[in-house]
């Protein structure tokens, strides 16, 4: 029995012996390791969902340019730039498609992006991600869903954003101006990217106006702010210049109405009943 003992002693002190010439800790207990889940909240300069619309009104083309443009914002040096002169140097990112109150979708979940390999690898699943395409427009239910994703990011932004693209205005789900209110009661801000490249039509519900509905309806929270596309060719340059600014956490030089103005230039529930003229219901 006695040479058991010995036998095993000898065993844990080579054991311990080996583990700090290698710098490992010896483990005291039972180890349970948690696969991808930080042990704590990472922190970062900036949580940002970009919330991405999918409705049928967008065209395969046009989603072929909006996604086209997130990976080459998110791989451009003027991006990357931005990020490393933040107080950390790294943000956190997700990327959701939606379109009526039931469609929302993790496209990538969130990640750490802090220099070139992070961007190219989120960029390249954005790339590899099945096209999909639904009914109806819910900005609402797009804010309202992807508003509690920061709670289980993993990381602790100094500022949370969620950045809205998409070409209609809201005809489903929750009024709109109810859901923003509510998620920028918990310090998120709103900023929007409102597709206008088609000419208003009654089929597909467009209204000439978008980008002033965004502002007055859809965006709000401290630096909020819109940026429309109005030409093809400026969905690269037009998203890239809005992540710069949401990282760097500036706003455009032009004015930008607030959302909180006192009364909205266009009706925030001109999509609800645009659909009910159409459709009558």
């Amino acid at each position: 029995m006695r040479w058991r003992l010995l036998a095993f002693s000898i065993i844990a002190v080579l054991s311990a012996a080996a583990a700090a010439s290698f710098g490992i800790a010896a483990p005291s207990g039972p180890q349970i390791i948690a696969q991808g889940t930080p042990s704590a909240a990472t922190p970062v300069d900036v949580e940002v969902v970009l919330a991405v619309d999918v409705s049928y009104s967008m065209d395969p083309d046009e989603q072929q340019l909006q996604r086209e443009g997130y990976m080459a914002a998110i791989t451009s040096r003027d991006f990357l730039q931005a990020v490393k002169q933040g107080m950390n140097g790294r943000i956190a990112l997700t990327y959701v498609e939606w379109a009526g109150s039931h469609h929302q979708q993790i496209i990538v979940p969130w990640r750490l992006i802090d220099g070139p390999e992070t961007a190219d690898a989120f960029a390249a699943d954005i790339g590899r991600a099945r096209y999909t395409r639904a009914s109806r427009t819910s900005i609402s239910s797009a804010l309202l869903f992807a508003a509690p994703l920061f709670e289980g990011s993993g990381y602790r932004g100094v500022r949370r954003v969620i950045d809205v693209s998409g070409d209609g205005v809201n005809n489903n789900g929750p009024v709109v101006t109810v859901a923003r209110d509510e998620v920028l009661a918990k310090g998120i801000t709103i900023n929007g990217l409102p597709v206008m490249l088609k000419r208003p039509n009654i089929s597909t519900l467009d209204i000439d106006q978008l980008d002033v509905y965004y502002e007055d309806c859809v965006i709000g929270g401290p630096g909020s702010f819109v940026i429309p596309i109005k030409e093809r060719d400026q969905f690269k340059e037009a998203i890239r210049t809005k992540l710069v600014l949401e990282i760097a956490g500036r706003r455009p030089e032009r004015p930008v109405v607030p959302a909180a103005a006192a009364a909205p230039r266009v009706s925030c529930t001109i999509g609800e009943r645009l659909w009910q003229e159409r459709w009558g219901n």
